[in-house]
């Protein structure tokens, strides 16, 4: 029974035969060496297509240590949370113009599981990584940016090492929209935060908080959950501030999975959005508009984060001595009806 080497290697002979030329020319030709006169590399371009020939990447690397296998590892906290959608579709999209193929891991923030999608990518030998670190002192990407990898970290940094990094403007993004809830007569406002520990959350929470005692309100912390960033702490945490003997009179969700969860409580409950209670979200997404009421909400850039993380680490496997960056994004505060 023919194994899958020999399987490749019958395909290159293939291609070598119909080609009329030897197996070390064809090589030459997939790995574009300039030692090929033009009438050869075309003929064997054209056979290499006919046959729909694909050369074995992964042997490819092994027979050239030096040789870039064009893989990009891309490592997410959690698929189903449509900011990191969006952010994915910008990587790829550059991705796929630099003719880069993509590994996307998604760890649904479990550390067990980053570090087995971390040696599957090294063992891949990704030509670079970009990642939502679990949080600012993720010792597992440090170690890897330490190793000398190109390393682009996205929606979160790292504390311990010197790495390119793409953010937002979490304060000011939190800020800008508990200020225009309080200026819109707004005086109990709640803030549904997801996990604590990543620096998003926190500097979120900063914004929250700065913006109340910019307008003059206490900060009360019965009005201040903490969940895992996830549609069923929204639910959870939305359910536990209205069945407080006070509840608020307004909701500052800090992912759009928490404001997605908040909306499924408030509407069991009855309660009309936004003269019964306000609501707005931290991530503008498309089905925004379609909320009833249409939901105001903080834009992040998400795509374009993406294709800037993207951009950036090519240039960092190009040139891996390059002085490292920090890009921080503007938000937006795009005003519906919730609030």
């Amino acid at each position: 029974m023919s194994s899958e080497n020999d399987y490749k290697m019958s395909s290159l002979n293939e291609v070598a035969k119909k080609a009329g030329v030897s197996i070390a020319t064809v090589s030459r030709v997939i790995n574009n060496s300039p030692k090929v006169n033009p009438e050869t590399r075309l003929k064997v371009q054209q056979v290499i297509k006919d046959l729909k020939y694909h050369p074995n990447r992964v042997a490819k690397r092994l027979r050239n240590k030096s040789a870039s296998g064009n893989l990009i590892g891309v490592l997410i906290p959690d698929i189903q949370n449509p900011f990191y959608v969006e952010v994915l579709r910008g990587i790829e999209d550059v991705a796929y113009e630099n003719k880069y193929a993509l590994i996307m891991c998604n760890f649904s923030q479990d550390e067990k599981k980053e570090q087995l999608y971390l040696d599957i990518l090294q063992s891949e030998s990704v030509d670079g990584l970009i990642a939502a670190p679990t949080n600012e002192h993720d010792q597992k990407v440090t170690n890897l940016v330490k190793s000398g990898l190109p390393i682009v970290c996205v929606d979160r940094g790292l504390a311990d090492v010197d790495v390119d990094v793409i953010l937002v403007e979490n304060q000011n993004g939190a800020y800008s929209a508990v200020d225009h809830l309080a200026k819109a007569g707004y005086k109990r406002i709640a803030y549904i935060s997801g996990l604590r520990q990543l620096p998003s959350s926190q500097e979120r929470e900063a914004g929250y908080s700065n913006a109340l005692k910019a307008n003059g309100i206490p900060i009360d912390r019965t009005l201040i959950r903490y969940g895992d960033s996830r549609h069923e702490s929204g639910v959870k945490l939305c359910e536990e501030l209205l069945n407080l003997p006070s509840p608020p009179d307004a909701i500052f969700a800090g992912n759009n999975l928490i404001t997605l969860g908040a909306l499924e409580t408030i509407h069991k409950k009855g309660l009309t959005i936004p003269s019964q209670i306000a609501i707005i979200g931290f991530d503008d997404m498309y089905w925004s508009i379609s909320l009833n009421p249409p939901l105001t909400a903080v834009k992040q850039p998400a795509y374009e984060i993406g294709r800037r993380a993207a951009e950036q680490l090519i240039l960092r496997i190009n040139d891996p001595a390059r002085p490292t960056m920090s890009m921080v994004m503007k938000t937006e505060l795009v005003v519906r009806s919730s609030c």
